[in-house]
């Protein structure tokens, strides 16, 4: 594949237009499109900037080969001149290319979308690679139901996840949060931080369960607190003083305590 064909289907991979290549760069949009047609060549300063801007080696840019193998370098090859211009339209892009090391790209836009928003929207690669839709997957992900490196969204799922229920190492979740680290409104971790916190450390505004405990009534081993109970406190006792401290504490609530409570004894 030629330097043309590469600048060309790699743009389109990055979802850019020419336009907002040539923003990008300082340039003109005629001088882009010179380029992908053959009629130039960026100077080595523009390859430079493009191979950052891209996350390749300039060694890959320039080449006329793709680094694959026999028919898969011809496939390749012929499926950039066969659809030119409506590469722009596919829905799946997997690039996969060899230089000194493996990387694999793989990206995924489904045809229905809510709003103008894609219902699922796949991102995976090297580098900051960013997915938004109903459900999102990528390195860095913002949706409804989202999984990610790191993610944000209602339901949220990934090393560092922030949302209204979360899940991750490190967890920051408005209504539940579970993770290694949790800090939410009901925390579950190791460190479990909220108004509601269970783990192995347990710091609350209300109610902390744990080996160490730390809120108004903690229950643990080792506690702090206006309240303090011991992991061995029987059911009924544990409820009637929360009861007391919170009369309006809805009773599920307050069943869920006493189950975790008797998880950990």
């Amino acid at each position: 594949m030629k330097l043309a064909e590469k600048l060309q289907l790699i743009r389109k991979r990055e979802g850019l237009s020419q336009e907002d290549l040539a923003e990008k760069l300082g340039i003109s949009r005629q001088a882009v499109s010179k380029w992908e047609s053959g009629q130039s060549v960026p100077d080595l300063n523009k390859l430079i900037i493009l191979s950052e801007l891209y996350n390749v080696t300039i060694d890959y840019l320039v080449k006329e080969t793709y680094e694959f193998e026999g028919s898969q370098e011809k496939e390749i090859s012929n499926t950039g001149k066969q659809y030119g211009e409506n590469l722009e339209n596919k829905e799946t892009q997997l690039i996969i290319h060899f230089n000194n090391k493996y990387s694999l790209e793989y990206e995924y836009k489904s045809k229905k979308t809510i709003c103008g928003v894609p219902v699922v929207h796949i991102n995976l690669g090297r580098g900051l690679k960013k997915a938004k839709g109903i459900i999102p997957i990528g390195n860095i992900s913002c949706g409804v139901i989202s999984i990610g490196f790191i993610s944000i969204g209602i339901f949220s799922l990934g090393f560092l996840s922030i949302g209204l229920i979360s899940i991750a190492l490190l967890a920051i979740g408005f209504l539940l949060s579970i993770g290694t680290i949790s800090l939410g409104g009901f925390s579950i971790g190791a460190i479990a931080v909220g108004k509601y916190s269970i783990g192995a450390s347990a710091i609350a505004s209300d109610i902390a369960i744990g080996d160490y405990a730390k809120a108004n009534i903690a229950i643990g081993n080792i506690t702090e607190g206006s309240n303090l109970i011991s992991l061995g406190t029987s059911g009924e006792e544990i409820e009637e003083l929360i009861k007391h401290e919170y009369p309006n504490l809805a009773q599920w609530v307050v069943n869920k305590i006493k189950f975790f409570v008797g998880c950990i004894r």
